[in-house]
């Protein structure tokens, strides 16, 4: 395909809804349900037991029908082991999180759809200097995750992470890198883009060290996050897909311009841009809404062709027993110690330490894995040593 050839992608546009259900939040994070026989009790997971129906005098529980009265303050309470437990209503998600699951499975990807609250999604925008921040200034003094706890917040999105959980059958999952940024300027017509590929741990169309060599059968490996921080559209930019594709169980053909291809200095000149006919696919999204997606999906950035930036925030979700792909550690600690950590509830904290620390087991318990100076110094010198053998 030649520069000239315009756009043709299939368009996948995901419509908000006029209604969202909320979830009821206690002080330490943890969300209010009702068991099956009907007592309340609260939990770090956010499934169905845990979703609201709220108006202006009550709450009512979708799946027991139990209707909880707000108090003078506005607040809920529930009484838990003869406790009166206070929650506040929080932002939830337009569709039970089961429903979510259900086409996780049924085709490889899912859109929740503005599920993050507008004080969390504008906390994106302004770090990432896009929509309502266009033309502010990028803070280059800390790092993103340490600038606002609206990042890792959004990491641990809980209606989002009960999917991602139950998608790869483990409650034991992590990040395998840092939360990051992903700001696509106007394209210039020249730049290098991004070729075909599959996310981490599979890697297939790229050039790496320990992608996965063959397919992994029921096994899930990797569930990719794609957080729109703009609204995702065709001209923006949005990642394009070839939806379906994880069930191919092989890399994308080499003909649609693969990432390793791509990368290549003068690639592009030569051999245009990587395909982006109607066999490929765009979901088009509104901001604050989280992509999940098999990451064996053939997939590459979109080309954004307005005048505007678009941001979006990726995460790569493995199970624990899967080698991260980059070290989480030191930017761990540096979050540890920045104003961010403490903007968190007990749970967010949680939540996020459990994805960021990678750890083994040893005497004495477990120990958290991170880089060894010396080890690394002595890989450099080996390495440059033992060019050629």
């Amino acid at each position: 395909m030649s520069n000239s050839d315009p756009f043709q992608e299939r368009v996948v546009r995901v419509l908000p809804s006029d209604v969202h259900y909320s979830l009821l939040v206690a002080p330490d994070g943890r969300f209010l349900g009702i068991d099956q026989s009907r007592r309340f009790n609260l939990d770090n997971e956010a499934d169905d037991s845990r979703i609201w129906s709220v108006d202006e005098a009550h709450v009512q529980h979708v799946t027991r029908g139990v209707i909880l009265k707000a108090t003078s303050n506005g607040d809920f309470t529930a009484d838990i082991d003869g406790k009166s437990v206070p929650c506040r209503v929080e932002h939830g998600p337009e569709r039970m999180p089961s429903e979510y699951l259900a086409e996780m499975k049924s085709q490889g990807w899912t859109c929740l759809t503005r599920i993050l609250s507008d004080a969390t999604l504008e906390a994106l925008e302004r770090i990432a200097c896009t929509d309502r921040y266009q033309d502010r200034e990028y803070d280059n003094s800390m790092p993103p995750l340490c600038q606002d706890p609206a990042v890792a917040r959004t990491a641990v999105e809980p209606v989002s992470m009960w999917v991602v959980r139950q998608y790869m059958q483990t409650a034991d999952v992590r990040i395998a890198h840092v939360p990051g940024f992903a700001v696509l300027t106007p394209d210039d017509g020249k730049r290098v883009v991004q070729g075909w590929h599959s996310d981490y741990p599979y890697h297939w169309g790229i050039n790496a060290q320990g992608k996965v060599p063959t397919s992994s059968g029921e096994t899930v490996m990797g569930v990719q996050r794609n957080v729109c921080i703009s609204d995702f559209t065709a001209r923006g930019g949005a990642t394009a897909f070839k939806l379906g594709s994880h069930a191919r169980q092989e890399p994308p053909p080499k003909e649609w311009g693969i990432a390793a291809d791509h990368y290549q200095p003068g690639y592009r000149a030569e051999h245009g841009l990587p395909y982006h006919g109607p066999d490929a696919d765009i979901i088009e999204a509104p901001g604050g809404s989280i992509i999940l997606y098999d990451s064996r999906t053939w997939h590459r950035a979109g080309i954004n062709r307005t005048t505007r930036k678009r941001a979006a925030l990726l995460q790569a979700m493995v199970p624990m027993y899967i080698m991260p792909k980059n070290d989480t550690s030191r930017a761990y600690k540096s979050f540890l110690n920045s104003p961010a950590y403490s903007g968190l509830n007990r749970r967010e904290q949680t939540e996020f330490r459990k994805l960021m620390v990678h750890y083994h087991i040893g005497p004495g318990g477990q120990y958290a894995i991170t880089t060894d100076r010396e080890l690394t110094d002595h890989i450099r010198v080996d390495e440059a040593a033992t060019q050629g053998y």
